[in-house]
């Protein structure tokens, strides 16, 4: 059973068969020409809030996974979830996470709150901004519910970024998306990661590794609120990210990621960079995600082209 070895083992044989790029990986690849981003022409998603949460978390300064500030974010992060709970990861690290109850396999809407161990890194649009849109999503959510639908879940994993020192993300990164799985996988039926997601001019191709089937209802999402130039018809190099450990479990999953923001893995990851329309645009494309084609009947059970 794929899922039964989800460990270095499995995901280095993924990445030698289909040549995949870390997060923490090269540099960014050719950027293409941006266009601003759309307003949205749904309001479901608070995009000021969002952003307000964004720039809290980066007050807290660097965050790496099991730090003091990284705990103190966590127990803010539980507060703000529906049910919020922590969730054991090995090495002392925990996950947050919220539900809305509805019926299974459930969706599981994510990020991660921890950032990359790099002097006065403070992780804005590569931690805050997805972490932050998850939790405004879980807000949207839970005053759109509608009878039938799906149980949704909140997931704000710990470790994805490999610790100081690391030399192979495969190997040390993704420790609270992996133990996630492992724990959960047969309860589970789709997966929407947030990652890098208010640059100023966002773009998001479809990144190799995201399930074409989702990718497509995303889409289709994005295109119904006004939104669909943020999801350009073209794809990109597969990245290892959160949804990895989902794929590799046979779960669909999608990473919503701009790799070719300027500044990742530079301590000029910053608000000033980023923008809340760019926010909006993602909230309110997986909002219409999630409460249309996946809180349909059947819903993430009827997932075809994985």
């Amino acid at each position: 059973m794929v899922g039964a070895l989800l460990g270095a083992g499995l995901l280095a044989a993924v990445a030698a068969l289909l040549g995949l790029t870390g997060v923490g990986g090269p540099g960014p690849s050719a950027r293409v020409a941006r266009a601003p981003v759309p307003a949205a022409e749904t309001d479901r998603f608070d995009a000021r809030r969002a952003f307000a949460e964004l720039r809290r978390q980066v007050a807290l300064g660097p965050r790496p996974a099991g730090s003091p500030a990284s705990r103190r974010l966590a127990l803010s992060l539980r507060g703000q979830l529906p049910g919020g709970r922590f969730e054991a990861v090995p090495g002392g690290l925990r996950n947050v996470v919220g539900t809305l109850a509805g019926t299974r396999p459930a969706v599981v809407i994510g990020a991660h709150y921890d950032t990359d161990d790099i002097p006065g890194f403070v992780g804005a649009n590569d931690g805050a901004a997805g972490t932050s849109a998850v939790l405004e999503l879980a807000r949207a959510l839970a005053a759109g519910r509608r009878p039938g639908g799906p149980e949704l879940r909140f997931v704000l994993f710990d470790g994805e970024e490999e610790p100081r020192g690391s030399r192979d993300f495969l190997r040390d990164a993704l420790r609270g998306s992996r133990a996630y799985v492992r724990r959960h996988r047969g309860e589970v039926g789709a997966m929407v990661l947030l990652d890098y997601v208010a640059e100023r001019g966002l773009s998001l191709p479809r990144e190799q590794g995201s399930s074409p089937g989702l990718w497509a209802r995303l889409r289709a999402a994005a295109r119904r609120v006004g939104v669909g130039a943020v999801f350009p018809a073209r794809t990109r190099g597969e990245i290892l990210d959160d949804h990895t450990p989902f794929r590799a479990a046979g779960i669909p999953a999608i990473d919503l990621i701009d790799f070719d923001y300027r500044w990742r893995d530079t301590p000029r990851d910053t608000p000033d960079k980023l923008s809340p329309r760019s926010l909006d645009a993602v909230g309110e494309a997986v909002a219409e995600l999630v409460a249309g084609d996946l809180g349909a009947p059947g819903g993430p059970g009827t997932m075809g082209g994985r």
